[in-house]
């Protein structure tokens, strides 16, 4: 941009959130502008028309003190005052003549670049208000105001009453108080005005209007004012080349002649604002003035103004934080009973939905659902369970881990559209690190009508070839769909802090499941132990028994009667029997004491050598095996040869009777892990009782009918998950069984467990 302040021909097109209004180098013509540096002060930058006030030419003057160059105007007070400039903000100095008598007032400031800043605003002629003010002129109204902003019992009435005391204070012809939107659009929420100017009054302005390098200056500095629309700029000289100076604090600095486009369209020839900033410096609104001819007002009457918008900004701080502490103490009765029952129940949708209403009264909710690994609970109004499942995963897809909270799921969701009836407001709080876990709550659409202050540029209209400001600003209504009412902050607080409740409720649950888990992982060792030094000291006496009958049979066989003959091969069978249940159970002990030693190996050529070591259990029956071809695991192959040992041992064993008997192994390859499956067309099993199957000593066939101890399968159930797979079964009586199992692709074996 150019000095005079004004777009060229050959100007790159910025959008107006880039343009620089910080550094325009130029000024307003009602004063002049002189910034200073060093500690002695000396002259760096000026307004060009400062010789008005200076007594000499700029190139004479640049390089000079400012004890010379303001002799004639209180210089050691304007010294002083330079000297101690506070790090932000204007400080004025009172009223000075030139030597020639004109009257400026004199306010410095510290500009962010280091400069010592000297703004001299020409003095007004005397006739309306506010436009030659002093500051004890205005005190008596000053103090009105706030007594009765003080008196004002609600937000609108304190809008509207700070709009008519900037109005007495300054003349102005029409004032609004401009409330900002989380998005940054704009509304007036109050107005004074004596009818030279149309009313304005709550209509919408788009956040384009006020775009947000615009809005980071009035956070810094909350005054402007435009005496005249028509101005033209006073270019910024400077002693060396050199960056801009930074005008960001400056009352003169010029503006944006895209702004001053605006304020023609807009029919204001003169306007002013003063910021309305929150307590943390964030910016809640603007009082803004317009006049419909040319105006200035006094740098007293804006101090006024903006005492003014500070009393509103804190009355209206201390309502809102006194709502918003009402509506969540409102809602902590809720939270405590939700918590409550959560942490009695022991589940999280248990605790949740045991009472509905009262999670969904939570967020003044119409519809909640609770998503955890275990499934899906609804209540009240909601999408269906696949689409509220699809809004949690397009949820676990964007990565979050804080409240989401939107009134228009539709801008942000894509497919969100067919679910306006029941979701068009989302509140969404994730409940755990590891799963996919959420509680959700919904709000239908509600249709309303907006009235904005002039049609909005749309998104899809196609970019100006430079910067144009709207030129229309007539009432337009627009119908706004695919949007709920939108969330209060205490509703989403209290989403947050049931969100910290649910962590520490999952966070000590998960303590307490690791403490048992440590406590049954020392009992499961001592068994193990217990087991094993059982059962390796009962092998010797059974063998000692089976031994003696032996020989008492052999040498005093025929000193027996046919019943004591009768009675040795009981005991010797039965010491056998004992003797096979002990080495099973030694070796089921050894299964969680023997740490795995996984390879990729063929498992194809280990079901073969399983089954020609089967042969001789089929007494010469008709088997036909079907064995698939297999692809490499990783696994102990030791561990996996006792797998299809026993499922291939059971299968021979159960299909006694079936001529062909047919035993099927295959195996299916999928992306995180491969699958097993062992099929015979034997006596099967009823499927009711399908869940002992695999605990020790338990059996679904009579001993007489089918030898066993019955470990075989917890064996293989042991085996399987030791490698990190999962093993279940299938049957029908009388038609056969299927066992299958998995293991996962190649990686780390899953956690040692005894």
């Amino acid at each position: 941009m150019p000095p005079d302040g004004t777009l060229s021909d050959t100007d790159p097109i910025l959008g107006c959130d880039q343009e620089p209004i910080h550094i325009p180098g130029s000024v307003q013509p009602h004063g002049h502008l002189l910034a200073f540096a060093g500690d002695d002060l000396r002259l760096m930058h000026a307004s060009a028309a400062a010789e008005a006030v200076l007594g000499t030419g700029l190139a004479a003057a640049f390089g000079q003190p400012v004890s010379q160059l303001l002799a004639g105007m209180a210089c050691e007070a304007l010294r002083d005052g330079l000297g101690r400039l506070p790090a932000a903000g204007p400080m004025q100095f009172g009223r000075f003549r030139t030597a020639a008598g004109a009257a400026f007032q004199a306010i410095g400031h510290r500009s962010p670049d280091g400069h010592a800043v000297l703004e001299l605003e020409a003095e007004a002629e005397g006739g309306e208000p506010g436009a030659d003010a002093t500051l004890e002129g205005l005190y008596p109204g000053v103090r009105d105001a706030l007594a009765r902003l003080g008196r004002a019992a609600s937000v609108e009435q304190l809008a509207t009453t700070s709009a008519a005391a900037v109005r007495q204070i300054t003349g102005f012809d029409r004032v609004l108080v401009y409330r900002f939107e989380p998005n940054w659009d704009g509304i007036v929420v109050a107005e004074d005005g004596n009818g030279r100017l149309p009313s304005y009054l709550g209509l919408r302005f788009p956040a384009s209007d006020i775009p947000a390098q615009a809005r980071r200056l009035y956070e810094v500095n909350p005054q402007r004012l435009i005496a005249d629309v028509d101005y033209v700029p006073v270019p910024i000289r400077s002693a060396r080349p050199g960056p801009t100076l930074d005008l960001t604090f400056a009352s003169l600095r010029s503006v944006s002649p895209v702004h001053l486009e605006y304020m023609r369209n807009m029919g204001t020839p003169a306007s002013m604002s003063v910021s309305i900033l929150r307590g943390d410096g964030r910016l809640w609104g603007l009082i803004s003035c317009h006049h419909a001819v040319p105006r200035r007002v006094s740098f007293a009457a804006r101090n006024a103004c903006d005492l003014v918008a500070q009393m509103f900004a804190v009355r209206v701080a201390a309502r809102e934080e006194m709502a918003q502490a009402e509506a969540r103490a409102q809602l902590k009765g809720l939270e405590g009973r939700l918590i409550a029952r959560m942490a009695a129940a022991g589940c999280l949708e248990g605790g949740l939905l045991a009472v509905p209403r009262d999670l969904l009264d939570l967020a003044g909710a119409t519809g909640a659902a609770v998503l955890t690994e275990g499934g899906c609970t609804l209540a009240g109004r909601t999408p269906p369970e696949a689409a509220v499942r699809r809004i949690a995963a397009w949820l676990q897809e964007r990565g979050v881990d804080e409240v989401l909270e939107t009134h228009c799921l539709a801008s942000l969701m894509p497919g969100a559209d067919a679910l306006v009836d029941t979701a068009s407001g989302l509140l969404a709080v994730p409940v755990s690190r590891i799963h996919p876990s959420f509680v959700l709550w919904f709000r239908p659409e509600v249709i309303s009508t907006v009235t904005w202050g002039g049609a909005p540029r749309q998104p899809d209209e196609p970019a100006p070839d430079r910067l144009h400001p709207r030129r229309s600003f007539a009432a337009w209504a627009e119908t706004v769909r695919r949007c709920s009412v939108p969330w209060t902050a205490a509703e989403v607080a209290a989403a947050r802090d049931l969100q910290s409740a649910i962590l520490g409720i999952v966070l000590r649950a998960a303590e307490e499941r690791a403490e048992l888990t440590g406590r049954l992982e020392r009992v499961n060792q001592e068994l193990a132990a217990f087991s094993y030094s059982v059962s390796h000291d009962l092998r010797a006496p059974f063998r000692h028994i089976v031994g003696f009958a032996e020989l008492l049979r052999e040498r005093e066989g025929e000193a027996l009667s046919d019943r004591g003959r009768r009675y040795i091969s009981t005991i010797a069978q039965a010491a056998e029997n004992a003797g096979r249940l002990v080495d099973a159970l030694l070796n089921f002990s050894q299964m969680g004491r023997t740490a795995l030693v996984p390879i990729e190996f063929d498992p194809a050529r280990l079901v073969a050598e399983v089954r020609q070591a089967l042969e001789p259990e089929q007494d010469a029956r008709r088997i036909d095996w079907r064995i698939a071809p297999m692809p490499a695991v990783w696994a102990d192959p030791a561990m996996l040869r006792q797998v299809f040992q026993n499922l291939l041992s059971n299968a021979v064993k159960y299909t006694r009777g079936r001529d062909p008997a047919v035993i099927e192994v295959t195996c299916e390859a999928g992306e995180a892990a491969f699958t097993f499956h062992v099929r015979d067309n034997g006596t099967g099993f009823d499927m009711a009782y399908a869940h002992k199957l695999f605990g020790v000593f338990q059996r679904l066939h009579r001993t007489e009918e089918f030898e066993g101890v019955g470990i075989g399968l917890a064996n293989v159930q042991r085996i399987v998950e030791r490698h990190g797979g999962r093993v279940w079964a299938e049957g029908r009586l009388g038609e056969g069984a299927a066992f299958h199992f998995t293991l996962p692709r190649r990686g780390e074996p899953a956690a040692e467990t005894t």
